[in-house]
């Protein structure tokens, strides 16, 4: 049998929410070891079985008193846990399925959404406080513009690197390196070099976060959820009703402040990159050159602008947001 720290090197992202690495990794790399041998558990068995426990926790949210908050609140945090072993099992045995990817992202969010309405809901016909069906719609709204912000970020940085790619072949340079060469290599800059914020404090913090396998992307999707349906119910239960509104207006403008400064680095980079695509010499006979790119380039040395350092294309989807498990 596999020690856990080789099913965690084989299991466990590159870089996770703070939430993931912390709080759940440690017991869903012991539970994928535990089960990974039996055959008759499968990823989409186990997708399954989270969707129904988080069913569940939508039902204990709308009953409303602190017993069933506090039950609510634990069972989600099982069915979180069960969403990660299944993706771990599938990259560990290699039973992952194009149909099984569709299924746990569909139910990831059908879970979030049921629950959501569910607490709210539950809170509102107990006190008769709107206040309570603003804070859910809002939660509700939020947790879509995040899912469409990461995405569209994804994608735009996709297509930013094969247009890049593409330029870089019409002048006759190397392909860029990943991310991994790029830390080799001094010429090879990130999008916090690229942006002027890898020095100081903020730098040396992002870096140790990154060692420690946290995306410096503190309160993303993950800890808003997490902060909305496991933190904002214990707090109810606790403290009391208004400790929901609370919390959850405190994790829901963190995660503004988050997306914002996200937002305002891709901005910050494509102005800085757009000016080094521009720089870069192209044969005369090849002019398509490309108008616009929003990611991060390895531009040879030759063909720099000595006022701006080379820079590469992310590797990865971790600058994007991505909340997937």
């Amino acid at each position: 049998m596999l020690t856990v720290a080789e099913v965690k090197a084989r299991t466990c992202k590159e870089r996770d929410s703070w939430w993931t690495v912390l709080l759940v990794d440690p017991i869903a790399v012991r539970l994928t070891r535990a089960v990974a041998g039996v055959r008759w558990i499968t990823p989409n068995r186990i997708t399954l079985t989270a969707f129904t426990i988080g069913l569940v926790a939508a039902f204990c949210f709308t009953r409303a008193t602190a017993g069933w908050l506090v039950a609510g609140a634990a069972l989600y945090y099982v069915s979180f846990l069960l969403d990660c072993v299944d993706g771990k099992i599938a990259r560990l045995n290699g039973t992952g399925s194009i149909f099984g990817m569709w299924l746990d992202y569909i139910f990831d969010h059908v879970r979030i959404i049921t629950c959501v309405a569910a607490l709210f809901g539950g809170q509102y016909a107990a006190t008769k406080n709107v206040a309570f069906l603003i804070v859910g719609a809002g939660a509700l709204v939020l947790e879509l513009f995040h899912y469409v912000n990461s995405q569209e970020i994804f994608q735009i940085n996709t297509e930013m690197r094969t247009r890049l790619e593409a330029r870089r072949a019409e002048a006759g340079l190397a392909s860029a390196v990943d991310e991994a060469e790029a830390a080799k290599r001094p010429g090879n800059r990130s999008i916090m070099q690229l942006t002027g914020n890898d020095q100081g404090l903020f730098g040396r913090v992002r870096a140790w976060l990154r060692r420690s396998r946290i995306r410096p992307h503190l309160v993303g999707g993950i800890e808003f959820q997490m902060a909305l349906l496991i933190v904002a119910p214990l707090g109810g239960a606790i403290i009391g009703d208004g400790a929901i509104i609370g919390i959850s207006v405190t994790a829901g403008a963190l995660m503004i402040l988050f997306e914002l400064a996200v937002i305002f680095m891709v901005y910050r980079a494509a102005r800085t990159v757009t000016g080094q695509i521009a720089a870069i010499r192209v044969p005369a006979q090849q002019t398509d050159a490309l108008a616009f790119t929003g990611g991060f380039s390895t531009v040879h040395p030759a063909n720099q602008p000595s006022n701006h350092p080379p820079v590469q294309p992310r590797a990865s989807e971790d600058e994007a947001g991505r909340t997937r498990t």
